[in-house]
């Protein structure tokens, strides 16, 4: 069995086959259009990369409802696993992205923002206190809100995401779980 380190904690089992799982990202943002959309394009070419399947990839503008009825679209409809969300988790009065997601969330997962924070100190310093990213699981489909710029869609997907994405993660991923997400 061949493994590399990827992440801290973990190994990598280069001789499993990945899963691919099915991700949609929604950009939330009020100045994006899809040519403009930086932080969208990097975690669709990465979610490739990574041997997975970039379902959907729509931009919202910063408002609930919106970001409500395109993520609840998505869930209804049974096609995705994962939604990657990037932009609208600030500080200012536009920044509704957490407002808009948390109250849905069946479960949260509280340890995504810490890991990265964690991640985000080692990059942009004490500014990552700026950050609400956040993520939970709606009616089981994962859901992670990062922030809009692309050094922390990079640093949250690179460092954290992707990792618990993959399959052939150890000691354990996120992908294992979802057949049971929906367990009562």
């Amino acid at each position: 069995m061949t493994d590399i380190l990827p992440a801290p904690g973990g190994k990598l089992l280069l001789d499993q086959p990945v899963v691919p799982v099915r991700i949609a990202v929604l950009t939330v943002s009020d100045t994006r259009d899809h040519d403009s959309d930086t932080s969208g394009g990097i975690l669709a070419e990465r979610i490739a990369t990574a041997g997975h399947i970039c379902v959907e990839k729509a931009i919202v503008p910063d408002d609930v409802d919106a970001i409500r009825t395109q993520v609840r679209a998505w869930i209804d409809a049974g096609a995705v696993d994962t939604i990657l969300t990037t932009g609208g988790t600030g500080l200012t009065g536009r920044d509704v992205t957490p407002e808009a997601l948390e109250p849905l969330f069946d479960k949260r997962i509280d340890g995504f923002s810490v890991i990265f924070h964690t991640v985000s100190y080692q990059t942009v310093g004490l500014s990552t206190l700026q950050s609400r990213a956040t993520a939970g699981i709606i009616d089981g489909v994962f859901v992670f809100c990062l922030p809009g710029s692309n050094g922390a869609v990079r640093d949250g997907w690179d460092r954290v995401i992707r990792w618990q994405l993959d399959s052939r993660h150890r000691p354990c991923n996120l992908v294992e779980i979802m057949p049971r997400l929906r367990e009562v």
